[in-house]
């Protein structure tokens, strides 16, 4: 009989144990938020409430092509406007690479005094934004049809140190144009999305102020577990925001809110193989989505009928 009840007790232990470990588990990878976003999800396409963009709608039309020509790691993503092509950035041998939308090699710059190059964003016609993500500085970089090379040291810097945490740094940027706000994204320990104004300084008559805004209410609702990039869609407002750890991309409204996604695991916005490590992302002027993931792959997401 004793042995009985040392059994039960041991059992009641072992499922107590299991039961905290899941959890804690559901905890880290924040499965009960994201679990109730997507209840929400369901709820607002039954009523015929729908996000501006629709992320879920979105289906795969490139899928995992390699990058020919590279054999280095590819990092964020920017689209170009003014080209009609989109710029990445290699930190190993550091580039800013210039590639086609349908993800074909076009040039190669190489990048000197820029450290860790993690992020690129355009903000406007020839301008971008480069960031060194272990030493948390920005970089603004002129480049014109004959750009080879581009100098750091050449260039207007601004370095901030904010909860610096090593390779957890800056990884993604975004630019609104119209309020003139850079996004940059903190990767993780502790996930933040900061607004910086003021910085890259556009009209060098006006005095060099930066302003940053850290929104720790608007990012606690993030239940990703790192950001790899950031999309500012003009047209709505709304942030997009890359997971590679919850291969989860987000549609931010403009409180910051969470209103629709896309996801980038197996079988699902018709992927055959789960996005491995998705680190850039960028849309251009017709709505069309591009992706690059470690090492070299490029992606690209079109609504149907689009």
């Amino acid at each position: 009989m004793r042995d009985h009840f040392t059994l039960k007790r041991l059992l009641l232990s072992l499922a107590a144990l299991l039961l905290l470990l899941l959890a804690l588990f559901a905890q880290e990878y924040r499965l009960f938020e994201r679990a109730w976003f997507n209840v929400q999800q369901w709820q607002q396409a039954s009523t015929g409430q729908q996000a501006p963009m629709l992320l879920s709608d979105y289906q795969v039309d490139i899928e995992a092509q390699v990058i020919e020509g590279l054999d280095d790691d590819v990092s964020a993503l920017t689209y170009d406007p003014d080209r009609k092509s989109l710029f990445t950035v290699t930190n190993q041998k550091a580039q800013l690479i210039e590639l086609s939308l349908d993800g074909k090699l076009l040039r190669r710059i190489d990048l000197h005094g820029f450290g860790d190059a993690e992020a690129v964003e355009y903000i406007g016609k020839g301008l971008y934004v480069i960031t060194d993500e272990r030493r948390q500085r920005l970089i603004k970089v002129r480049v014109d049809d004959g750009t080879t090379a581009l100098h750091a040291e050449q260039s207007q810097q601004l370095s901030l140190s904010i909860g610096l945490s090593g390779n957890k740094g800056f990884e993604g940027l975004a630019y609104d144009s119209v309020g003139q706000r850079l996004f940059v994204a903190k990767e993780r320990d502790p996930l933040r999305i900061y607004e910086i104004h003021g910085f890259p300084q556009l009209d060098s008559a006006q005095p060099f102020a930066v302003h940053v805004v850290d929104d720790r209410q608007r990012d606690a609702r993030l239940f990703v577990r790192d950001l790899s990039s950031l999309q500012f869609d003009e047209r709505s407002g709304h942030l997009l925001a890359l997971s590679d750890e919850s291969r989860l991309v987000l549609e931010l409204d403009t409180e910051g809110k969470p209103i629709s996604s896309l996801s980038l695991l197996r079988g699902r916005n018709g992927l055959k193989r789960s996005v491995p490590q998705g680190e850039g992302i960028a849309m251009d002027d017709q709505g069309t989505l591009y992706l690059v993931s470690e090492p070299n792959l490029f992606y690209r997401f079109k609504k149907p009928g689009a």
